[in-house]
């Protein structure tokens, strides 16, 4: 049997008295593409962002590759991660935010370069010859030395995706990627991502509006809904044959017009 690449275990999290998360169970094979889908709320970015560390579980394991991510093993027990043990496992996930999040004041090619240098420890040539490899890859080989602010969004999200290919990860999550974009620059990010999931090696989960992009990229649709898996299966059997009102409801809103 196929060791999962990712895996829920009862994950819950609560923020006060709400419970975003309410028992999360799910296993992610090497090499799967799993869309999340679901309204404002059902937990998708949260789930997300306890995959990489920037939230913490409220209970529940989180497994990346075989190893706890927010527990370790000491003496024969399992103990909460300390922030060495945090740092080694979360080198295997790479994340692009809504927000793309680049350093303003560093060139394009530096934005790529500095986390390989500092939490890989690789050389500044071979940083710079893996990140100039991922630029062209996104289609961006002719920016190296220009600033984010004088990119389009599309381009943005573009070196954000390179940055994160940069570190060679396992698992590459995927936030919204869009949403922050002008809509006819949409498809170009979305490209760039169905050319990465096309070859077919790296994990990826994709927090998602476009159920089109759903469709075409994805191996399995998770629909969240109110902190819980509500419904999981091929993109066809989630997204045309369900029989869930509330999952209905949530697709009908893609349909109008």
């Amino acid at each position: 049997m196929i060791k999962p690449m990712v895996r829920y275990r009862d994950v819950r999290k609560s923020f006060g008295n709400v419970d975003v998360l309410k028992g999360i169970n799910l296993d992610i094979a090497p090499g799967e593409k799993v869309a999340l889908i679901g309204p404002s709320g059902s937990g998708k970015t949260t789930l997300i962002r306890m995959l990489m560390t920037l939230e913490k579980p409220t209970s529940g394991m989180i497994e990346v590759d075989g190893i706890p991510l927010w527990h370790m093993e000491v003496n024969g027990r399992l103990v909460p991660a300390n922030e060495k043990h945090l740092r080694k496992v979360r080198k295997n996930i790479g994340m692009v935010f809504q927000h793309f999040n680049l350093f303003p004041h560093m060139t394009v090619l530096k934005n790529c370069t500095t986390a390989p240098i500092h939490v890989l420890g690789l050389s500044k040539k071979e940083a710079e010859e893996r990140a100039v490899e991922m630029l062209e890859k996104v289609g961006l080989g002719d920016k190296l030395d220009i600033y984010p602010s004088q990119l389009s969004g599309g381009q943005k999200q573009r070196v954000a995706i390179a940055r994160a290919l940069v570190m060679r990860p396992k698992v590459m999550l995927f936030d919204e990627a869009t949403s922050a974009l002008d809509p006819e620059l949409v498809g170009e990010v979305l490209e760039v991502i169905r050319e990465i999931a096309n070859e077919g090696k790296m994990t990826m989960i994709l927090v998602t509006h476009e159920m089109d992009f759903a469709r075409d990229v994805a191996d399995r649709i998770i629909f969240l809904d109110n902190g819980r898996i509500a419904e999981e299966g091929p993109p066809e059997q989630v997204l045309e044959r369900s029989n869930s009102k509330r999952l209905k409801k949530f697709l009908s809103r893609f349909r109008a017009g």
